[in-house]
């Protein structure tokens, strides 16, 4: 089994050394590659690319999820580990990933499935006839640790927070999801057990910052899937209950100063993001 390992760049010089360092070992061992896809990058993420052997294309953005499929649609390997470029993987991961294909796929190699087979499995696999973690995956869940400050959110609902970026090749694709594209494959998934590392969110600034562009992702989102009024409930209440949720039920607080700040703007994107709902419709 080959490995294709995809990510996309805007000036990540500094974090793509990182987790192109998490990936090359996993790369060579399987006789894999690393694609990335740039949409303009001005700082040395392209010779950094470069150094790592990436093969390296430049495109204009399209939005995350077309962005994330084109960078898929130019990998070779018989499995696509789909990554941002601020998310190295676990040492243990990349073990357990080499584990995965090196070994248990040479025993008992994992035959191709036709578009029609993958469909009827997946079927039946959400009508409770098939386990989802079957002999056969088209991809598996990776558990992610987010750093928030420098520190890693144990509580509050922020771990073990599983993506599925680890896909068998022409089994799934990226969707548009408002701020956050998600991954969707035809068949049944597994989860592995370590993690990969996100390191989004080092500066307070920086963080505000995304946010701010999260939310009003979210509100064109929301406000093409139904009109929105201004919404008490949702502008002033949800953002309440939602800091009270996470971080008084789910532990948030046990993250000390950093869990406090962190379920506090989160709670205020929560605002945000139906408050430009309702500026949006009202323009409209």
């Amino acid at each position: 089994m080959t490995l294709s390992v995809a990510i996309i760049t805007l000036n990540e010089e500094e974090n793509l050394p990182r987790t192109l360092e998490s990936v090359k070992d996993l790369v060579r061992e399987l006789g894999g590659e690393i694609v990335i896809v740039d949409s303009g990058s001005t700082d040395r993420t392209l010779d950094i690319a470069r150094e790592y052997g990436a093969k390296v294309f430049a495109e204009s953005w399209k939005g995350f999820a077309a962005q994330k499929n084109s960078a898929m649609e130019k990998c070779s390997g018989d499995w696509i580990l789909s990554l941002d470029a601020d998310e190295p993987i676990e040492s243990q991961c990349a073990d357990e990933i080499g584990k995965l294909f090196s070994d248990g796929h040479k025993k008992k190699r994992v035959r191709e499935l036709d578009s029609l087979e993958i469909l009827e499995r997946s079927m039946a696999a959400e009508e409770g006839k098939v386990p989802r973690n079957d002999a056969d995956p088209s991809g598996y869940f990776i558990p992610r640790k987010n750093f928030f400050l420098g520190r890693w959110i144990r509580y509050g609902g922020f771990y073990p927070d599983r993506k599925l970026r680890l896909i068998r090749r022409g089994a799934g694709q990226w969707i548009e999801h408002g701020a956050h594209p998600t991954v969707r494959v035809n068949g049944p998934t597994a989860n592995l057990k370590h993690a990969m590392l996100h390191y989004a969110y080092p500066t307070l600034r920086g963080y505000i910052a995304h946010m701010n562009s999260y939310s009003t992702m979210q509100a064109e989102h929301l406000n093409k899937s139904r009109q929105r009024g201004f919404d008490l409930l949702n502008i002033v209440l949800n953002p309440i209950a939602t800091f009270l949720y996470n971080y008084i039920f789910r532990l948030g607080f046990l993250d000390g100063r950093e869990g406090l700040l962190l379920h506090l703007y989160h709670s205020a994107y929560v605002s945000w993001k139906y408050a430009k709902a309702w500026e949006l419709n009202r323009k409209s």
